[in-house]
């Protein structure tokens, strides 16, 4: 090496040490703690309070040695915390694998890492773990706000690693290369979610507790199960008309019929596979419905149903099944007769079943429907003194019905006179049966709202109702819905209305929060979207895109050829781009050799061995008249070239110093 380049070296920063010889910055503790942070928020919601007391004073404990090395525990202190958190994990789940016991252990497992944690190789680890607690997330929610707080913790990470590889860069620049980085991996994350062959079900759906938080219609029914579900506020399913949506009132989700009675409690029958007869009457509608999981096999339809969605099932009592659970989003499509006629064929058994009572109970019920029997000509009459009986007697409607004993009819009826529509329903089928009139209780959602902000109908879990079907020799079945009979602005008021003031509600059914509602039409229209091209992007649609593409009846084999094709495209495409900026010459080094050059011109050309600095003095006395200009263009050019923060010049220097060098040297004259 000659003096000058000696020289030049020697300006050089010194070499970086490796990762596991370098400490945890402060800067790039905070990122790893941000990141930790966000993806343990959610969990924390689920967990134990003695968990999250721990995990929180693990972090806090790390946080402190940031400053004072000398409070870390030993490795056998951080053994001991792993046993005695395992341990309270196992007698609070009595179990450590599955989802919810195996993230919790996660969860305790990253406060223990970064208590142990004392490199930057360490700190690598928990980036890693960062990313597996937030694919975790996933398990739970698979909604916008989870999606973009583990997209935040992603980035957060990915600047700590960027901090690790260039410690001694700004922490400004750290954070522009996380940018492109995670900007370069969006089309590979694109391509991967379009061409990866998809499954079906939701994300993970192994374990067994996975589906244990869902809610919606069950399949029983007893006095008050669903008054308690009409105060939640949540989602049951949306639906896309074609056209425009009919009335309110005719909007009947049929769901689970119940036929057992066993003096209390409503419970399903045991139908069989039958051909549905589209309606030869009504108004026919043709719409889609988004439905959320909720574990059971049952789809809902607008009575009649006309057309049965793909792989769904027909049951001789009007219900629409699936084969399988509805364990995640499913979109169909169906169409619908609206006041269609009923079919008047039935099976003999079905109406000896629909006649099934249980002895010794409701006696005052019972003494009722006789004397309508003993006065009546035939069923359709004691069906019109009954229709007659509930608009009469002015029951109450309301979500707080009172308890009820053993004869629940009964009391009721003529006692509390107060209830909601599972009471009302069950009365009367109770009626029509000790009357000698086929009936059965038939459970599912009645309305829905229309979101102004998209044009979609949304039936929420509080539009859950109970209406009875009662069996008429040659007209079939037909609705009667006891709780319109008594409260008729159910039908088209809504549950806002028809009830009671004063009686609990959800939040956002109340009058006075019209603009909270305002808020959540548009959350909703947006989460709708994301539910449908995101969530909903199953088999049936990626198969459809194939279509599109011109790859008709595409198997996974030829999906992943695919997919493989496209990213080695793009990792082609990548890596060219790269090699651009690695042999685009350097702007900084570009305005040097264009200042040598009119040097050279000049006649004072740079030997192979001459430094800048020594380069610009002998030019300088060469020169006089450019004294000056020469010394402060090869003072600049160290400085970019050489200077701190930008070791070897390999970034150019920041961008406005490089174009005033390049304007300097275009700018020097010899006098």
């Amino acid at each position: 090496m000659t003096p000058a380049q000696g020289s030049d070296a020697r300006r050089r920063p010194a070499a970086v040490p490796m990762p596991a010889e370098r400490p945890i910055a402060g800067r790039d503790f905070v990122l790893l703690l941000a990141g930790l942070a966000i993806v343990a928020a959610p969990h924390a919601l689920r967990a134990p309070w003695w968990l999250i007391f721990l995990t929180l004073l693990l972090y806090g404990w790390r946080s402190a040695g940031l400053w004072n090395r000398q409070i870390l525990p030993s490795r056998w202190v951080v053994l001991a915390v792993v046993a005695l958190g395992m341990l309270g994990i196992w007698l609070e789940y009595r179990a450590i694998f599955g989802r919810t016991p195996g993230v919790m252990l996660l969860l305790l497992f990253s406060g223990l890492k970064l208590l142990e944690s004392r490199n930057q190789r360490d700190a690598a680890a928990i980036v890693f773990l960062t990313w597996f607690l937030a694919i975790t997330n996933f398990l739970y929610t698979q909604s916008i706000p989870t999606a973009i707080g583990m997209l935040a913790a992603v980035g957060t990470s990915v600047a700590a690693l960027v901090g690790f590889a260039a410690p001694r860069r700004a922490p400004l620049a750290n954070l522009g290369t996380a940018r492109l980085l995670l900007a370069q991996a969006v089309p590979a994350a694109l391509v991967l979610f379009l061409l990866f062959p998809r499954v079906q079900g939701p994300l993970w759906g192994l374990p067994q507790d996975a589906y244990s938080g869902m809610t919606g219609l069950s399949d029983s029914m007893t006095p008050g199960s669903l008054s308690q579900l009409t105060l939640s506020d949540a989602i049951a399913f949306r639906v896309d008309f074609q056209g425009e949506a009919p009335r309110r009132r005719a909007l009947y989700w049929r769901g689970p019929v119940m036929w057992d009675f066993d003096g209390r409690t409503w419970r399903l029958g045991t139908p069989s596979l039958a051909e549905l007869e589209p309606p030869r009457s009504g108004t026919r509608i043709e719409y889609a419905v988004l439905i959320e999981p909720h574990n059971r096999n049952w789809l809902f339809a607008l009575e009649v149903p006309a057309s049965l969605p793909a792989r769904a099932r027909y049951l001789d009592d009007g219900q629409i099944v699936t084969l399988a659970p509805v364990r995640a989003r499913m979109r169909y499509e169906m169409a619908s007769a609206i006041e269609a006629e009923p079919s008047a064929d039935e099976a003999g058994y079905n109406l000896r079943r629909a006649l099934r009572l249980p002895p010794g109970f409701n006696p005052r019920a019972r003494a009722l429907a006789e004397s309508w029997r003993s006065a009546s000509a035939g069923d359709a009459e004691i069906l019109a003194r009954a229709i007659e009986y509930f608009r009469r007697e002015r029951l109450q409607y309301t979500t707080e019905p009172p308890l009820l004993g053993r004869d629940s009819v009964d009391e009721f009826l003529f006692l509390t006179r107060q209830g909601f529509c599972e009471h009302f329903s069950s009365a009367f089928v109770f009626l029509m049966r000790a009357a000698g009139v086929p009936a059965r209780v038939v459970t599912g959602y009645q309305g829905g709202d229309m979101n102004p902000v998209d044009g979609k109908f949304t039936v929420r879990q509080s539009d859950a109702h109970a209406w009875s079907e009662v069996y008429l020799g040659g007209r079939g079945w037909i609705r009667v819905d006891p709780t319109a009979l008594a409260v008729p602005g159910r039908l088209d008021a809504g549950l806002a209305r028809a009830v009671p003031a004063g009686n609990a509600l959800p939040l956002l059914m109340r009058p006075e929060l019209e603009w909270l509602r305002t808020l959540r039409n548009n959350w909703e229209a947006l989460t709708h979207q994301w539910n449908l091209w995101v969530l909903g992007y199953n088999p049936e649609r990626q198969r459809d895109l194939m279509s599109w593409l011109g790859m008709h009846n595409a198997d996974w084999l030829e999906l992943a050829s695919t997919l493989l094709a496209v990213l080695g495209a793009f990792v082609l495409g990548l890596f060219a781009w790269m090699l651009r900026r690695l042999v685009r010459p350097d702007p900084v080094q570009a305005a040097w050799n264009e200042f040598c050059r009119k040097l050279g011109a000049k006649g004072v050309a740079r030997a192979p061995h001459e430094g800048p600095r020594d380069y610009a003095e002998r030019a300088a006395r060469n020169l006089p008249s450019a004294r000056e200009p020469i010394r402060r263009i090869a003072a600049l050019y160290i400085a970019l070239r050489y200077g701190p923060g930008e070791p070897g010049g390999a970034a150019g220097g920041p961008p406005g110093r490089a174009v005033e060098l390049r304007r300097m040297v275009r700018e020097l004259k010899f006098g």
